[in-house]
């Protein structure tokens, strides 16, 4: 059976696709960590025209 090798989203090291790998499709713990660090600071996010209760938000404030 063929191996399924994919990068690794964080340091684009190979890493075996595997059902058993513990930190797919990161290589190791410290990248998956890093990347979920770089979601919850914002550094990574899903753009969006505006945001989406902005206007709800300046109805309540004003």
């Amino acid at each position: 059976m063929k191996k399924t090798i994919v990068n690794c989203p964080n340091c684009n090291k190979e890493v075996e696709w595997r059902d058993d790998s513990k930190w797919k499709p990161f290589c190791c713990e410290r990248c998956k960590m890093a990347d979920l660090g770089d979601w919850l600071t914002e550094k990574n996010r899903i753009p969006c025209e505006e945001e989406p209760f902005s206007e709800e938000i300046s109805k309540t404030i004003n």
